[in-house]
């Protein structure tokens, strides 16, 4: 039997769905996450704890696993667990990319620098401390502009400034999130920079691709009609067949093979993304991990109409069947956005939901009584709605009609007393 090893985050929402898709296969699953190493096995599943901000350690641990438990192929989920599958993969004689292409992709700043040094389409960029002041810093800020963190995922952090007041803003936004004990645990690097990017005009698309050898397979070209144009950059809706016109998506094909080639990735799956205006494709990132979330739902292959997750589980494992292409009806995903910060009180309208014309599921993620964090801070989501039908439109009006229907009930977080006197913050002292 086959045994996959799939590197997650122990909060990841998709380890649990590239596990089912490699039983459904036949195959054996052995986890590395980055969860408590101090208890021992908690759940019960047999996982390898590692650190991913410490990949080669982490890649030494598996390797010592892998003795006792031999593994044939690995997935990484999420940008923060690929280095490690790079070294792991390396150690192990599997195929998959090198420890330098991956570190090429995981640095925003790096990334752009070899994108923009192989001639490809990048904003103009710059980087600078956050020690430094902003004064000096202003003069070389063309608005609008984009200003992000250098290592985190799913847009946090990421926000627009058209003014010099509001890129001021922006960067103390942007220093508070990076302090933050959520961020400081992850102990990733460069968390005292940020990049400066010039604000590219235009829609977005997605690209979903498969590398075999360094051979570069278009799976599938998402729309996002959603305008992106900030000051917040929180995804909402994903949709393919693309409908640019041909020529416009056999450019973002081309561009999405130079920037993979470019940044020196050869194997496994790669989730792209490229804003499109008159100019062509601008290549905004590539990353060497499938689409994020439950988002690769959206996605059905072959005759048998297998998941996504099934397909890279195949070409993971070196297992037949990894070479089908996508369906031919239209298919979308939203994932469904936290509309303001607070506690998640209350769901309604998934039954009406669930049964609008074109829709498949619902899935709501978010757990009722937690804290939900809105963008520039926050980077989850409420859930998932799928739909499918005869052409994109139709299913983008699915999913716009289900999020109509469903309601959430969101309360401000209330201020915490203190734990002596039982006195809320600001509050005076009645006579």
């Amino acid at each position: 039997m086959s045994r996959l090893l799939i590197l997650a985050s122990k909060l990841g929402y998709q380890t649990r769905s590239f596990a089912e898709a490699a039983r459904a296969e036949g195959a054996d699953v052995v986890f590395a996450s980055d969860r408590c190493h101090q208890l021992e096995d908690p759940w019960s599943d047999g996982a390898i704890a590692v650190r991913f901000d410490q990949p080669e350690e982490a890649a030494r641990r598996i390797v010592q696993q892998s003795l006792v438990r031999p593994v044939d192929g690995l997935i990484a989920l999420g940008d923060r667990a690929t280095t490690t599958a790079a070294f792991a993969a390396r150690a192990l004689g599997i195929t998959y990319n090198s420890p330098q292409a991956v570190e090429n992709c995981r640095s925003k700043l790096r990334q752009r620098e070899i994108l923009r040094d192989a001639g490809l389409p990048v904003p103009g960029f710059f980087s600078f401390r956050l020690d430094k002041r902003l004064e000096k810093i202003l003069p070389r800020v063309h608005f609008p502009c984009v200003v992000k963190p250098l290592r985190l995922a799913s847009s946090q952090g990421v926000i627009r400034a058209n003014t010099p007041e509001e890129f001021q803003a922006a960067v103390e936004r942007i220093k508070a999130l990076l302090k933050t004990p959520e961020i400081q645990v992850t102990h990733e690097a460069e968390l005292d920079r940020l990049l400066v990017e010039r604000y590219v005009p235009g829609g977005e698309v997605a690209v979903e691709g498969l590398l075999t050898r360094g051979r570069l397979r278009i799976l599938a070209i998402f729309d996002k009609p959603d305008p992106l144009e900030g000051p917040y950059f929180e995804e909402t809706i994903y949709v393919t067949p693309s409908r640019l016109p041909e020529a416009m998506q056999d450019r973002i094909a081309d561009c999405a093979a130079a920037t993979v080639q470019a940044l020196g990735l050869t194997h496994g799956p790669v989730h792209a993304e490229f804003r499109v205006n008159e100019q062509g494709p601008w290549v905004l990132e590539a990353s060497p991990r499938p689409i994020g979330g439950l988002c690769s739902r959206a996605l059905r292959f072959g005759p048998q109409r297998i998941f996504l997750e099934e397909l890279l589980v195949r070409h993971a494992l070196g297992i037949p069947g990894s070479d089908l292409y996508r369906e031919d009806d239209a298919s979308g995903v939203m994932m469904i956005p936290i509309p303001k910060s607070g506690v998640l009180e209350r769901v309604e309208g998934e039954a009406e939901a669930r049964a609008t014309p074109g829709v498949e599921d619902v899935q709501i993620t978010a757990r009722l009584h937690d804290f939900l964090s809105a963008w520039p801070e926050g980077s989850s989501y409420l859930g998932f709605i799928f739909a499918r039908g005869n052409s994109p439109a139709e299913v983008e009006t699915s999913l716009r009609v289900a999020h109509g229907v469903l309601k959430f009930e969101i309360a401000e977080r209330l201020p915490v007393e203190h734990p002596v006197t039982g006195a809320l913050p600001g509050a005076g002292t009645a006579n």
